[in-house]
């Protein structure tokens, strides 16, 4: 058996880091303090809103807790260290959720140095591993603020299944689905069994993988802890030659828009950080906002080409109908919603 140091992976992953690898929703109420509903699945409870308190400072590397008392009873325990947060979460051991950790972040075994070269050449990975580069934390982001940039990625994930029906019944072409390197990842890892679809910065650079669940399983998507959607636009590096460009939420809405024929770009979201604004108006002189006909996206369209209108030449707003998001509709309905705003691939006609 292996020896696995848990002093070691509490030292490099923190709580914060696991909460964040899961993508947990959990607002801050103090400097070092995250509170939420409980997101483990041994917690029943219909009642306790937000009986889930991570201390980000407390122990090494974080403590957390869940005060209610269905939670408590199924777990025997109130709360624990990064490690009991993984175990609970996987409903595995703390052994195999240290293995986990060590897996997902990188931590050298024990009695082992870690040595990375930025300038080593990317490997190619073989479909039975997916490692993912050392997060930064949420914290550490904010200190740095939003002029860093994502790291690239050091490997490639490979043989990705472009051709499985979950990508059809996304309305996808073969080609598409091949350009953007969308499929699913039969591989081990947080990826396994997820649509996984690689996301570059505007110099072209692999900087993550976004994981689509294709199951219903929680969460939909998962992102490697430490990258930041903020500061990417997906699928700048593509389209970025363009004049004019259409602007969607999701990363199958850009898929769809370009299969119809138009540069198109992605927040990865309903909102626009001031990275993303940046690279919009140093890129393109017509922007159309095309964001989901819920009420977040419709809220957030005005805003966002209220902003845009200070520093882009140009820009438009499409209203979509209740509910509907843009790669819900067919080929035809999107040409007839953006041909008569003179988008095309070389931009405004």
């Amino acid at each position: 058996m292996d020896w696995v140091s848990f002093d070691e992976i509490k030292k490099t992953v923190t709580l914060q880091m696991a909460i964040e690898h899961y993508d947990v929703p959990l607002r801050r109420v103090g400097p070092d303090t995250l509170r939420g509903r409980c997101p483990l699945p041994t917690h029943n409870s219909k009642t306790s809103s937000e009986s889930f308190t991570a201390t980000l400072s407390k122990g090494v590397g974080g403590a957390w807790a869940c005060q209610s008392q269905s939670c408590i009873k199924s777990r025997g325990r109130v709360g624990g260290n990064v490690l009991d947060f993984v175990a609970a979460m996987e409903k595995c051991s703390v052994r195999d959720a240290a293995i986990k950790l060590q897996t997902w972040f990188l931590v050298p075994a024990a009695g082992q140095a870690h040595h990375a070269s930025s300038n080593a050449l990317r490997p190619e990975l073989p479909s039975g591993k997916e490692p993912e580069p050392k997060p930064v934390s949420k914290q550490e982001s904010e200190e740095a603020g939003e002029s860093d940039s994502n790291k690239s990625l050091s490997f490639t994930l490979q043989k990705i299944d472009c051709d499985h029906p979950y990508v059809d019944e996304r309305g996808l072409t073969d080609e598409i689905a091949k350009t953007f390197g969308v499929g699913i990842f039969p591989g081990k890892g947080s990826m396994q069994g997820r649509c996984v679809i690689p996301i570059h910065n505007a110099s072209g650079e692999l900087v993550a993988y976004a994981g689509r669940a294709i199951d219903g399983t929680e969460p939909r998507y998962k992102f490697p802890a430490g990258f930041h959607k903020s500061l990417e636009l997906f699928n700048l590096h593509r389209v970025k030659g363009n004049l004019s460009v259409v602007l969607v939420e999701g990363f199958f809405d850009c898929m769809k828009v370009t299969q119809a024929g138009f540069p198109c770009v992605a927040l990865m979201g309903s909102t626009m950080s001031k990275a993303q604004e940046e690279l919009l108006a140093e890129h393109f002189g017509h922007v159309t906002v095309m964001l989901d006909g819920d009420e977040a996206g419709r809220s957030a369209a005005q805003g966002i080409a209220d902003r845009l209108r200070r520093v882009v030449y140009h820009v438009d707003v499409i209203d979509l109908p209740d509910n509907v998001q843009p790669d819900h509709l067919s080929i035809d309905e999107l040409q007839g919603l953006l041909l008569p705003l003179h988008i095309s691939a070389g931009g405004v006609c």
